[in-house]
C-alpha cells in the first residue's frame, strides 16, 4: 500500500510537471514576439536628404551660363543672342525631358535614372572646355546638359515626396525645390570668382566634377520605395497600392498627356507655369548678371546678388511648402504671381553701378517669390490627377521650361537690338498679370477636373 501510494503520488507530480511544461510551451508559441521598436529616424528622411544633396550638387551647371555670357562674348565674339540660344535649347530639353523622366523612374528606378542624368551633365559641361564653335556650345550645354538636368527636374522631387511621404508632402516638396536655390547660393560666388580669376574653363570643370561627385550618395543610399525596406511612407497608416507599370515610358507619358489635356485645369496650370519659367530661369536667371553689368556693376557683385536671391529663395520655397499644407494652393499662386509682377516692373529703375538699398530690397523680395510657386502647383496636380501627378507635373514643368527658353532667347535678341534689357522687364511684369488671370480662372473651377 505504502509503495503504491508513493508511486501514485510520484506519477501525479510527474503529470503535473508535464502539464506545466506543456502550458509554458503553448503560451510561448501563442504570444507574439515583442515588436521591434520603430526606428527613431524614418528612412524617408534619409532618401529626402540624398535627393537634397543631388539637387544642390547638380545646381552649379544652372549658375554657369549667365556667368559665362560676357566671357564667351569677349573670347569668341559670339552675340548675346547666339549664347542665349544654347540656354534656350537647354531649358527646352530640360522641360521636355521631365515628363518622360517621371515614367522612366517608375519603370527603371530612381537610382538608375538619376545616376545616368548626373553623368550626362558631367559629360556635357566638361566637354565645353574643348569647344571652338557656337554649335558645340549648343550641343554640349544645350543638348547634353539639358537632357541630364531635365531627367532630375520636378519629376524627381515630386516622385520622392509622393512615394516616401504621406504627411509633410508640401514641406518636403518645398525643401527639395529650394535645393536648386541652395546650390546656386553655394556655387554662384565660387563660379563667378573662377570665371573672373581663372577663366570660364576652370568653372565648367568644377561643375562637371560636382555633378559626378553627387552620384555617389545616390548609388549608396537611395532606395526606390518604403516597401523595399518593409516600411510605410512617412505618416501613413496603411501601405499604398503599388502602381502597375505597363508599356513603355514614352507611351505612358503620352497617354497621361492625352488624358490631362482634356482638362481645363491642366492648361491653366501649364500656362501660368510657363510664365513662371519665363520670369525666373528664362529672364532673371539667365540675364540678371549681364543686365546689372550693363549698369556698371561688377560681374562678381551681380553674381553675389543672384546668389542672395537663392538665400531667400530657400526660405520662401520652404515657407511656401508649409503654407501649401495649410492654405488653398490657388490663392497662394495668385498672391505669388501678383507680387512677382510688381517687383519686375520696378527693377529697371533699381539697377546701379554699386549696391544700394533698393536693389537689395528687390533681391530679398524677389528671392522669397522665386520658386514659391512649385509646392502649390504640385499640390494642385496631385489634387486633380492623382497617381499620374508626377508625370502631369512633368508636362506642366515642360511648359515652364519652354516659357523660360523662349524668353531667354528673346531677351538676348532685345539686348542686341536695343542695347539694354528694360523692355524685357516690363514685358515680364505684364506676363505675371496674365498668370494671375489664369489662377483666377483656376480658382473658379477648382472643385472639378475641368
Amino acid at each position: 500500500m505504502g509503495d503504491g501510494s508513493k508511486t501514485r503520488r510520484a506519477d501525479g507530480a510527474r503529470n503535473r510537471r508535464l502539464r506545466r511544461v506543456k502550458e509554458l510551451l503553448e503560451t510561448s508559441v501563442a504570444e507574439p514576439a515583442p515588436a521591434r521598436p520603430a526606428p527613431r529616424l524614418h528612412y524617408a528622411w534619409i532618401v529626402a536628404a540624398v535627393a537634397l544633396v543631388v539637387l544642390v550638387g547638380s545646381a552649379g551647371f544652372r549658375s554657369a551660363p549667365g556667368l559665362m555670357m560676357d566671357a564667351l562674348h569677349n573670347e569668341f565674339g559670339w552675340s548675346y543672342a547666339t549664347i542665349s540660344s544654347a540656354v534656350s535649347v537647354n531649358l527646352t530639353l530640360y522641360g521636355l525631358t521631365a515628363p518622360f523622366a517621371a515614367a522612366l523612374m517608375d519603370r527603371f528606378g530612381v537610382r538608375l535614372v538619376v545616376v545616368c542624368a548626373l553623368l550626362t551633365i558631367a559629360t556635357g559641361s566638361g566637354l565645353t572646355i574643348l569647344m571652338t564653335e557656337a554649335w558645340q556650345l549648343i550641343l554640349c550645354w544645350g543638348v547634353l546638359v539639358g537632357l541630364g538636368s531635365g531627367s532630375m527636374a520636378g519629376a524627381f522631387a515630386t516622385t520622392i515626396s509622393g512615394r516616401w511621404f504621406q504627411a509633410r508632402q508640401g514641406l518636403v516638396t518645398g525643401v527639395l525645390t529650394a535645393a536648386g536655390a541652395a546650390g546656386n547660393l553655394i556655387f554662384m560666388p565660387v563660379l563667378a570668382a573662377l570665371v573672373e580669376g581663372a577663366g570660364w574653363r576652370t568653372a565648367v570643370v568644377v561643375v562637371s566634377l560636382a555633378a559626378t561627385a553627387v552620384a555617389v550618395p545616390v548609388l549608396v543610399l537611395m532606395r526606390e520605395r518604403p516597401a523595399d525596406l518593409g516600411l510605410l511612407p512617412y505618416g501613413a497608416t496603411e501601405a499604398p497600392a503599388r502602381p502597375v507599370v505597363e508599356g513603355s515610358a514614352i507611351a505612358r507619358s503620352l497617354r497621361v498627356l492625352r488624358d490631362a489635356a482634356r482638362s481645363r485645369v491642366f492648361w491653366l496650370l501649364a500656362a501660368s507655369f510657363a510664365i513662371c519659367g519665363a520670369t525666373t530661369a528664362g529672364l532673371v536667371g539667365t540675364h540678371f548678371i549681364p543686365a546689372a553689368h550693363d549698369h556698371g556693376m561688377p560681374v562678381t557683385t551681380a553674381a553675389s546678388l543672384l546668389a542672395l536671391v537663392g538665400v531667400f529663395d530657400v526660405i520662401g520655397t520652404i515657407a511656401s511648402g508649409w503654407f501649401t499644407d495649410r492654405f488653398d494652393s490657388t490663392r497662394l499662386l495668385i498672391i505669388y504671381y501678383a507680387l512677382r509682377g510688381v517687383s519686375l516692373l520696378l527693377l529697371p529703375s533699381l539697377f546701379g553701378h554699386s549696391l544700394r538699398p533698393p536693389i537689395l530690397a528687390f533681391v530679398v523680395f524677389y528671392g522669397l517669390d522665386w520658386v514659391a510657386t512649385v509646392p502649390p502647383t504640385v499640390a494642385l496636380c496631385r489634387r486633380h490627377f492623382g497617381a499620374d501627378a508626377p508625370i502631369v507635373f512633368g508636362w506642366v514643368l515642360a511648359a515652364h521650361q519652354i516659357g523660360a527658353a523662349v524668353v531667354a532667347g528673346l531677351a538676348g535678341l532685345a539686348r542686341d537690338r536695343f542695347g539694354d534689357y528694360d523692355a524685357t522687364w516690363y514685358a515680364a511684369g505684364a506676363l505675371c498679370a496674365v498668370a494671375v488671370g489664369c489662377c483666377l480662372f483656376l480658382q473658379g473651377g477648382r472643385r472639378g477636373r475641368g
